[in-house]
């Protein structure tokens, strides 16, 4: 099923017999695997409204996201939550679309500092699990009474609603960029640094540490982004700032700088490796010692340590090593996230308020049933 309007979405939820299987581009494919009917949101494409004026857009949720960015491209903006590409990562094909990257509330490294998609929605139309269209937020930034149903569908990966139209806010592309960059630290003392940098006043946009970085050595990258003489000063005054750590360089080369963050924003170095991703969300002081417990593995830290992409032998138990925090099955075999929960389980309470909020929206049980269960 491929519906091409809002009103055809809402009339094929309303007549399904049976569970349904959302997909954007198909790039995504996280979660417990879905047996149902394939609903398409591909037809659903288009951008409504662009204001670079006002910094914001409005599109179809089945919009790809390379039309959203070169169409801010060509007007010197960008998506501010820098949402990664995760093709390569998952072995997946086809084309991100903007409707998959809210539903995954897809946030690349900028979100240390700047915020998450979520942070950058504006209004959502979606139509729930009784086919009915239900319309939350607007254009424009403000404070709202009632539920925040635009962050609620960032981020439930389709299970509450299929998103038809998504509006958010952009941001200028910056003049000039600055990284610094530093081989051979150990996890901690990297981690440390990051801290250090992200505490200081120099506005730090990006902030990570790779076992194995584009020339394949231990690499720390912090990232500086703004005003061409900004950047200097304040690549200098990290230069300072961290001169007892080690020896941190800095690259201004634009190509060389962007290429870099991709190979963060896409966790490029797991691309076509055996083994299982695992994406942990932990205390940036407690990551270190959280890959030391676990063997065979390889990380690379984002969002200053707060974000560990990890490589590990199949079948390895990550879960157990995890004081606080909570960690996510990103990549596996069909079997295994048959058998293992995708999602961090949750609390009892906050477990109630989920399966509440699914019978409200999704009454059925159709959308997406068991993806993130």
């Amino acid at each position: 099923m491929r519906p091409e309007t809002e009103a055809e979405l809402a009339e094929m939820i309303a007549a399904a017999k049976g569970p349904l299987r959302i997909r954007g581009g198909g790039t995504r494919e996280v979660g417990r695997p879905v047996e149902g009917a394939a609903l398409e949101t591909g037809g659903l494409s288009g951008i409504s409204l662009y204001e670079p004026g006002a910094l914001t857009m409005v599109a179809g949720a089945g919009t790809p996201l390379a039309e959203i960015e070169a169409a801010l491209a060509a007007e010197g903006q960008r998506l501010a939550f820098e949402p990664g590409d995760w093709r390569g990562l998952l072995g997946t094909e086809g084309q991100s679309t903007i409707g998959g990257v809210v539903a995954a509330n897809a946030s690349g490294p900028r979100r240390v500092t700047i915020g998450a998609c979520r942070d950058f929605m504006l209004g959502v139309r979606f139509v729930d699990g009784a086919g009915h269209v239900v319309k939350n937020g607007g254009r424009v930034m403000k404070n709202v009474t009632g539920y925040d149903l635009v962050k609620l569908m960032s981020g439930a990966w389709g299970t509450l609603g299929v998103l038809s139209e998504v509006s958010f806010k952009v941001l200028p592309q910056p003049e000039a960029t600055g990284v610094l960059l530093c081989e051979g630290l150990s996890d901690a003392a990297a981690i440390a640094a990051l801290s250090r940098a992200l505490g200081s006043p120099w506005e730090v946009s990006g902030a990570a540490h790779l076992h194995r970085g584009v020339d394949g050595a231990p690499v720390t990258m912090i990232r500086v982004e703004g005003l061409e003489n900004a950047v200097a000063y304040r690549c200098d005054r990290l230069q300072a700032l961290l001169a007892d750590v080690g020896t941190f360089t800095v690259e201004r080369d634009p190509e060389r700088t962007a290429a870099g963050w991709r190979h963060i924003r896409d966790v490029v170095p797991f691309q076509g490796r055996d083994g299982e991703v695992w994406r942990l969300s932990v205390t940036p002081s407690e990551a270190p010692g959280i890959v030391a417990q676990l063997e065979g593995v390889e990380a690379v830290y984002d969002w200053g340590g707060g974000l560990v992409w990890l490589l590990a032998p199949e079948g390895t138990d990550v879960r157990r090593v995890l004081r606080s925090g909570h960690a996510t099955l990103f990549r596996a075999s069909a079997v295994r996230r048959a058998a293992e929960p995708v999602f961090a389980p949750q609390p009892s309470p906050l477990a109630a308020l989920e399966a509440g909020l699914r019978a409200k929206f999704d009454p059925r049980q159709i959308l997406n049933p068991g993806l993130m269960g």
